[in-house]
């Protein structure tokens, strides 16, 4: 799972730049920033019982944390207090992380949809396309939330599930909406009536200011959440820089990460003494 922000980068982009001299500005809202990215490549699920990290490939793959008690790969790992002590403050944040992860999912998902239901109320030819388009975009929104909230509202960050589904909703109303604005473009052109090329580009004008007006303080506002999540992310890092346990192959416990992007940016971080204890 690539986690940035440890959200999902929710990015709904309405590429409407049509042929024949529309003027349709193509959108984009990312649920991103590019000085905090992390990622991990662990499913992760949050219940009473302890937080479990889960992965197919790589060690550990299994990880399990629970009121200061560490399990790696089914063997219990003796932690000193001060790790005892780490290990619950790691847990407390994932607990409380996840739920803002879904809360940001979700406006995500109304942002973007928003937007395409802006978009199929400036150019549909009639009220029954609208309802039409409109109840697509509905049935795909409703899906999108239920599968956050079958998902993440449960405790549960599956690797690239949530992406992936997301994504199949969303380029899905991105193609209706495509396809309905180019054929009117190219409907308008080949009439040869110079009326309907002036009315359908006056359409793509109110467009943009119905979007700003209706969507981009959205968009900012959900942008601003996400960033908020930055030093959260930044402070599960800490804590794994902190645990002076190792595993059995001397190495760190490891369960977010910067991203390789990230990692080409910053400045190199001294070595950590090495230490006896194990």
């Amino acid at each position: 799972m690539r986690m940035r922000y440890a959200t999902m980068a929710v990015t709904l982009g309405l590429a409407l730049g049509l042929p024949l001299g529309v003027p349709v500005q193509a959108r984009e809202f990312h649920v991103d920033h590019a000085s905090c990215g992390y990622e991990t490549p662990y499913d992760v699920a949050v219940d009473a019982a302890g937080i479990r990290f889960v992965r197919e490939d790589g060690a550990p793959g299994k990880v399990f944390m629970h009121d200061g008690h560490l399990r790696v790969d089914g063997r219990d790992v003796t932690v000193s207090a001060d790790d005892a002590a780490r290990l619950r403050q790691y847990e407390d944040n994932v607990r409380t992380l996840l739920p803002e992860v879904a809360g940001i999912a979700r406006e995500g998902v109304e942002v973007g949809f928003a937007a395409m239901r802006v978009v199929t109320a400036t150019f549909a030819e009639s009220e029954a396309e609208r309802r039409e388009l409109v109840g697509r975009l509905d049935r795909r929104r409703a899906q999108a939330l239920a599968d956050i909230d079958g998902s993440l509202g449960r405790g549960v960050w599956k690797h690239d599930a949530i992406g992936e589904s997301l994504s199949d909703s969303v380029q899905a109303s991105i193609g209706d909406l495509v396809g309905k604005v180019t054929g009117s473009a190219v409907s308008a052109a080949l009439s040869g009536d110079q009326a309907k090329v002036a009315a359908l580009e006056a359409r793509a004008d109110s467009l943009d200011k119905s979007i700003d007006k209706e969507i981009d303080a959205r968009a900012d506002r959900l942008n601003d959440r996400a960033q908020a999540l930055c030093p959260r992310l930044q402070a599960l890092d800490g804590l794994q820089q902190q645990f002076r346990f190792r595993l059995a192959d001397g190495s760190r416990l490891q369960l977010v990460t910067r991203s390789k992007d990230d990692n080409d940016k910053a400045p190199a971080k001294p070595k950590d003494p090495d230490i006896a204890s194990r």
